[in-house]
């Protein structure tokens, strides 16, 4: 029996071994064996999770590729780590250890796990996102690199943990393959063996192509993306939301289609088609005044945009779900997002924001360094949002938010060309900038949670959504004036040639204020800086192991909000000449003129230091601007309101701005008006009390003693 037994096991060990050695003499393309310069590569040991535990002691040292086979970057890596892979393996040894392969001397494995198949292996060693490439020795993670890196990277990697176990070893620099490359790039490309079959051969030029059209795609990526983002997140799905095609061709018959409850939930808000829609009242006379240009509208929109109306008569419920709160109110829908249209009603105006809103229906388009370019060339503001190979499908889902309320003010695209990254400095993802006119303004908040919150993203975008220079109508007045000191440029727009140069002076006064502004800032933010360190430097000369924590914890938060903005913005002094005579005493027919105003205060500026008029030229206004900001301002301001006016204006501005400091100075006065009247009463009772107390005496008097006038008594 015990025979019996040592010869099955002879003989599954000499089978074994003929296997082995059939399997090294064979190249069947079957096996998926590789080639690179020349030698056969087997294919790449895949783990499991009964095999990890093994296979992770079996040598020194084994590089693991965790992966999923639906992630789009890590289809990308493949190639690279493929590559990489074949590099090393048919990598030589040493010439001391000629009789060793580069695997056997350095005792070094490459391995991938898939984690799809065996989710909870890459969850024990706590694999955060994918791909990622993880270097054990002697079972434990000693280096770690998240992303798809380009092969340097990951060479580096593996060429750190090398070196320190054999020193002197490796080469300071590698000559590297291309990611998809057969052969490194000083060695001529080695053809197939005759045992290739013609599907492998008509195979492999496809690959070849799909892995240069990787190298061209990818290369320039990874040689920028050298170091793992400080934020892991799971690139689990596919970021890019699919475009939804819509169902039905848009407003076939070119009219305003009346909406009710159930037409609109599913024409609407099941749908991801594009609608503009008013909600209305029949006995509204704003809404009959407006019925002309919103069925033209309509008509103007046929067969590109959706145009509807709903009676909030006859449908209350659905205008109360809304929140209509006054007639008519008019809002752009896409699926489940809408935004309210707050412009002028006039058929120009509707046309315009319409033809604007159709370029958010097929979501946040992706640019490039190019197409960017050519982009600058029409649109005065574009928000740009970087992202990389770690943005998750939540990121793109809070992107697609945006577009809506972006109508008429901005364009958003996205992009993750290099070119784009090296062109605006960006080293962290994702990230968010507002272009206007090529000027870049950083959103601060760098955390991918921070990105996604819609209502603070947007918040910001309100504050940089107007062009540097911005023109001003009826319908972004309020938005450029209040709160802001703005220099103001009366400009005549008949006149081509004056105008486009007083736009240009005014444009690089904008631009010069700007970056003086912000020198001052970092000025200022390094003076408190350099205040921390003083009292650190004193703390530890003192040894004052409490003044130093107190130093230490000096946080160096520069607060603005007391300081106004300087806003920049024109206006067509021939279209707005009533206003501008009645308001500022100006007339356009005198020339362009300049003023600085401070809505807030009614108050504006309209001379320089020298009491000349302010024109629109560079040096006229920034030498102004810079006094009238200055507190108090060294030009005395003139005011848009009469002096009278100015002062129940003023108290009025004290109460809103200052209301508990006003209530109490108004209890102050009640209390000291109180006390003065009482005080007075006081006086005028005790006074007539006197008196009475008098008379009754002198009666009593002369009643007892007689009146000794006449000497008679009665």
């Amino acid at each position: 029996m015990r025979l019996s037994s040592l010869a099955l096991l002879l003989g599954a060990s000499a089978l074994g071994a003929a296997q082995a050695i059939g399997a090294e003499k064979d190249d069947d393309p079957a096996k998926e064996n590789t080639y690179f310069n020349g030698q056969r590569v087997p294919p790449v040991l895949d783990l499991t999770a009964d095999t990890f535990a093994k296979e992770v002691k079996q040598s020194k040292y084994l590089v693991v590729k965790y992966f999923s086979p639906y992630c789009p970057h890590c289809i990308d890596f493949a190639p690279t780590y493929q590559t990489l892979y074949e590099y090393y393996y048919t990598s030589k040894p040493p010439t001391s250890a000629e009789d060793k392969s580069f695997e056997k001397y350095y005792d070094i494995r490459f391995a991938q796990l898939n984690c799809i198949a065996y989710g909870d292996m890459c969850s024990k060693h706590e694999v955060r996102s994918y791909p990622q490439t993880s270097v054990y020795k002697d079972g434990e993670v000693v280096d770690v690199v998240t992303g798809g890196k380009n092969i340097t990277v990951i060479s580096n990697l593996i060429e750190g943990v090398l070196e320190k176990d054999h020193p002197g070893t490796r080469p300071r620099d590698l000559v590297l393959p291309t990611p998809g490359a057969t052969s490194l790039p000083d060695a001529p490309e080695v053809p197939q063996k005759k045992s290739d079959t013609t599907a492998d051969k008509a195979e492999k030029p496809a690959k070849d192509a799909k892995a240069a059209d990787s190298k061209k795609d990818g290369k320039k990526a990874d040689e920028k993306d050298t170091a793992p983002s400080p934020y892991l997140r799971v690139p689990f799905e596919v970021p890019e939301p699919k475009k939804v095609k819509p169902t039905r061709t848009p407003n076939k018959d070119g009219t305003s289609v009346a909406l009710t409850a159930e037409s609109f939930q599913q024409l609407v808000t099941m749908s991801q088609d594009p609608w503009f829609i008013k909600f209305y009242a029949p006995w509204c006379h704003h809404c009959q005044a407006m019925a002309p240009n919103w069925q033209q509208l309509a008509k103007e929109m046929q067969g590109r945009l959706n145009i509807g109306e709903v009676n909030c008569d006859a449908e209350s419920r659905l205008c109360k779900d809304v929140h209509v709160r006054g007639y008519p109110t008019i809002e752009f829908f896409k699926g489940g997002e809408r935004v309210e249209y707050d412009g002028l009603r006039g058929l120009g105006d509707f046309v315009k924001y319409a033809e604007k809103a159709l370029d958010i229906a097929d979501g946040v388009p992706d640019v490039t360094a190019e197409s960017f370019k050519a982009m600058e060339e029409k649109e005065d503001v574009i928000f740009v949002y970087f992202y990389d190979h770690a943005a998750t499908s939540e990121d793109m889902l809070a992107l697609e938010r945006f577009p809506l309320s972006l109508i008429g003010r901005a364009k958003l695209v996205k992009t993750k060309d290099p070119a784009m990254y090296d062109r605006f400095k960006i080293t962290t993802w994702p990230r968010l900038i507002v272009s206007r006119e090529g000027r870049p303004t950083y959103y601060t908040p760098l955390t991918p949670r921070d990105m996604r919150d819609t209502h603070q993203v947007l918040n910001w975008m309100k504050s940089v959504w107007l062009p540097i220079v911005s023109e001003m109508t009826a319908s972004n007045a309020r938005e450029i004036m209040d709160g802001k000191i703005v220099v103001l440029g009366i400009l005549n727009r008949e006149d081509q040639e004056s105008f486009n140069g007083a736009k240009h002076e005014m444009k690089e006064a904008a631009n010069e204020w700007m970056d003086k502004q912000i020198q001052l800032f970092q000025l200022e933010r390094q003076e408190l800086r350099d205040a921390k360190q003083l009292r650190i430097e004193e703390a530890e000369d003192r040894n004052d192991q409490r003044a130093l924590r107190a130093a230490k914890s000096i946080r160096i938060n520069m607060d603005r909000s007391d300081r106004k903005e300087v806003a920049f913005a024109w206006v067509d002094g021939v279209f707005w000449q009533r206003w501008i005579r009645t308001t500022y005493g100006i007339d356009v027919k005198d020339g362009e003129r300049v003023i600085i105003n401070d809505e807030d205060n009614r108050r504006y500026w309209d001379q320089t230091i020298t009491g000349n008029s302010i024109v629109p030229s560079r040096t006229s206004i920034l030498e102004t601007i810079g006094k009238v900001t200055a507190s108090p301002p060294k030009i005395k301001p003139k005011l848009t309101i009469s002096s009278f006016e100015k002062i129940f204006f003023d108290i009025r501005m004290t109460f809103s701005e200052h209301p508990y400091l006003s209530f109490g100075c108004l209890a102050g006065f009640a209390v000291a008006a109180a006390s003065w009247f009482r005080g007075r009463l006081r006086r005028t009772r005790g006074s007539s009390f006197r008196v009475e107390e008098n008379l009754p005496i002198k009666e009593l008097k002369d009643g007892l003693l007689g009146n000794t006038a006449n000497g008679k008594t009665d």
